[in-house]
This record gives structure tokens, sequence and C-alpha cells, in this order.
């Protein structure tokens, strides 16, 4: 077993997930597995040429075979798992619920939600036996899918995608005792996925950088234990402005 940490951060190759597996790699005690659909991907070749503890692996979400293949990958090459960061998902559709397709709540919940619980499946046995007694699942949630503090973006699928998702990080808060996970709210990040919402919005671009909502997830990750931290809505950091989307405290109700 390495002394290293050993992370696996899906939706790798751009985006947040690209912002976290950048800085987790330029840790010394790390060791980091970028999950992608394509893993030759330009950015994680580059990545990977300067951080050879950067291992890029093919990730394809709620594909329980390949999901499987991978945690194998993972077991070979690193022998542990300390910290799954389930990144990748889908949010492509702007709509009232009135006219938004149903094929389109299925897609978003196939990816969300499902592929959530195949990657947990794939990776419990190599996660929980984590050597550091205290291996750490953080979902990449989103503050779309509270319920409480509900705000309209017209965007039900991926919102109650996420709100499904959010209940089973607490179906396997109370199901696992050592294993510390919960959900984090990124904030709203300037990305590919982020950006054509804000443009609905009238904004000329999502209102989080990937550098400063990366930071904030990094934070709620580092040092996380099934005390503190677990069964809990987990905002990347407060933020303030008044606008709907603005969340000022450090923990999101459902």
């Amino acid at each position: 077993m390495s002394n290293k940490t050993v992370y696996l951060v899906t939706g790798a190759n751009r985006g947040i997930g690209l912002g976290l597996v950048s800085v987790l790699a330029a840790r010394p005690d790390a060791i980091v597995f970028a999950g992608a659909r394509d893993p030759a991907a330009q950015s994680l070749k580059d990545l990977a040429a300067k951080h050879p503890n950067l291992h890029p692996i093919k990730f394809v979400v709620n594909d329980k075979a390949n999901n499987e293949e991978a945690i194998a990958e993972i077991k070979k090459t690193a022998g542990q798992l300390d910290v799954v960061i389930p990144n990748a998902g889908v949010a492509k559709y702007v709509g009232p619920v009135s006219t938004t397709p149903p094929s389109e709540y299925r897609d978003h919940w196939e990816i969300n939600t499902l592929g959530t619980i195949v990657l947990f499946q794939a990776a419990q046995e190599l996660l929980l036996a984590s050597p550091t007694g205290a291996p750490i699942f953080a979902y990449i949630s989103t503050g779309a899918g509270s319920i409480s503090r509900y705000f309209s973006l017209q965007a039900t699928p991926y919102g109650s995608s996420k709100a499904a998702a959010n209940f089973i990080v607490k179906a396997l808060d109370a199901e696992n005792p050592t294993l510390v996970v919960f959900a984090i709210s990124p904030g709203w990040v300037a990305t590919d996925m982020g950006n054509p919402g804000a443009a609905a919005a009238g904004l000329s671009e999502a209102p989080i950088s990937v550098a400063e909502s990366v930071e904030g997830v990094l934070s709620r990750i580092d040092g996380a234990t099934k005390e503190k931290s677990s069964g809990r809505f987990w905002n990347f950091k407060p933020t303030f402005g008044g606008m709907p989307w603005d969340l000022d405290q450090d923990e999101i109700p459902w």
C-alpha cells in the first residue's frame, strides 16, 4: 500500500474536474486518477506530462463494466483508493416543467443520479478498505439541488437529478460507519456547463471562477471527518451579493 493519498476525480478533462486534478496533481503526497470519457484529451495529456503522479483513465458515467474496469486499474496501479470525487455530470436543458421533454429528465437522472450509484458500487470494496480508515466520497452537487433553498433556474432535469443524488449521499452516510460522504455545491462556475445558464440569466458568464471553486471544494475535502463533515451538504464557501444564487452560509439546507 502507498503512503500517499490516492484520489479518483471523474469528469476530469475540463471545467471543475480539470481544475481539481490540476491542483491535486501538484501535491507531492498524492496519486491522482483523472477519469474521463476520453482519457487522451489534450488537457489531460499536457497535465500528465508535467505530473507523473497523474493517471488519466477511461471513465464512462453509468457504465457498470467500465466503472469496474477503472477501479480495477486503480487497484493494480496504486493498490488503494482513499478519496473519490464524483464530479462528472450533465446540465443541458433550460425550460419550464410544462414543456420539458421527459427524455431530458431521463438523461439527467441517468448521469447525475444513477451514475453516482454505479460509481460507488464499483468503488466501494477498494474505497472502504482505505488504509486511512476514513475514506472520502465527496459528491459534487449544486445549490440548484436544494429544495429548502429553492430558486428557479427553469432547469428541473438538472436540479431534480442532483437533489436525488443528495438523498443517496444521506443514505450512504447512514449505511457506512467509516465512510466520510457528503455533497458539495461548487458554486455557479464559469465553465462550459455553467456559462450557458448564465447567458440565459443575462450574465456574460457564471460568477465563480474555476480556481475559486476548486479552492473552496478542496477546503471541504481536506481534513474531512465522519463527525464534522459526513452526511451534510456543504457550500464551497459562503458567497454574498444578494442575488438568488448567492448562499451566505457554510452549509446548504437539503
